[in-house]
């Protein structure tokens, strides 16, 4: 009787998935698999039934009642197969979904992450651009070799902007070459100075995420001091986190709201990137400007 209960089980399933009951609505599916459940009970008492009659058994005895029976109980052993049945179905649908959504998610993360980025390089160039600018007239000779410096930081830029994380020394060698070139131009009113970690070197971090803060640095404040300025750049592991601080010397402008493209798309990317791990801020403390930006290590 197991292979005959098998066969019609087998030929249900195949139904089910020609008809597509799976993609209907629920009440309409349970009317369908109610109906199918009594077919197949009946189909398979009437199968059993004949069998037994073939086999020479006296069914003369049996009544509405006892065939009733039957039914009912071949209903209930039907009734858990599509229980069981459906309800992996179901899982297997839901669980598809969910990774659907999460790709599609992680697709939205992706081009929200490079259309954030493919901001940065325009700025990032624009400034470049208009620290060689100021030097053509007033220095020629100081303008080539900043041409030179921003060549090679186009050179580490385009390297950089293919992955959405890069090594603490990748991103520490664009800001000092960034650095320099700006050197050329402000001369003894800009001075800087690294204090990295060795630990931290090998850290990962999103590309331009110091280089943004220090280009804040030098537009906010040392371009705005009459005399000379300071920026210090640090970067310690503390515990399962890397804290990087840009600070510079200048005043906090606490009237004006803090909507500057390096520091809002930094906010926006740690924010994809990592959600509530990582973070930054910005703060005054004693007459410096200070950017601690805060990632999780992985």
């Amino acid at each position: 009787m197991l292979p005959i209960g098998i066969a019609i089980s087998h030929v249900y399933r195949l139904l089910v998935i020609r008809l597509n009951i799976l993609s209907l609505k629920i009440p309409t599916q349970l009317i369908f698999i109610t109906i199918f459940i009594f077919l197949k009970a009946v189909l398979f008492s009437l199968i059993a039934l004949l069998l037994l009659k073939l086999l020479g058994l006296r069914l003369a005895g049996l009544s509405f009642v006892d065939v009733t029976q039957y039914v009912m109980n071949f209903s209930v052993v039907f009734c858990l197969w599509n229980v069981i049945y459906f309800g992996f179905q179901y899982f297997q649908n839901y669980k598809r979904s969910e990774i659907n959504a999460l790709r599609y998610l992680a697709a939205n993360r992706e081009t929200e992450l490079n259309s954030l980025k493919a901001q940065l390089n325009p700025h990032f160039i624009f400034n470049c651009m208009n620290s060689i600018r100021a030097l053509i007239d007033e220095n020629p000779i100081k303008a080539k070799e900043a041409v030179t410096r921003l060549s090679n930081i186009l050179r580490n830029t385009l390297v950089i902007d293919k992955n959405k994380e890069i090594q603490l020394k990748e991103e520490i060698n664009l800001v000092k070459d960034y650095l320099d070139l700006e050197k050329i131009r402000y001369e003894e009113r800009l001075s800087y100075e690294f204090k990295i970690s060795t630990e931290a070197l090998t850290c990962t971090i999103p590309p331009f995420i110091m280089q943004s803060q220090v280009e804040n640095a030098i537009k906010h404040g040392i371009s705005k001091l009459p005399g000379n300025g300071i920026i210090n750049i640090e970067a310690v592991k503390v515990n399962d986190k890397l804290k990087i601080t840009v600070s510079n010397t200048g005043k906090l402008n606490t009237k004006k709201p803090i909507t500057g493209v390096g520091f809002e798309n930094s906010a926006q990317r740690l924010k994809l990137l990592y959600g509530s791990s990582a973070a930054i801020a910005i703060s005054e403390v004693s007459d410096l400007v200070v950017v601690d930006i805060i990632i999780p290590i992985k």
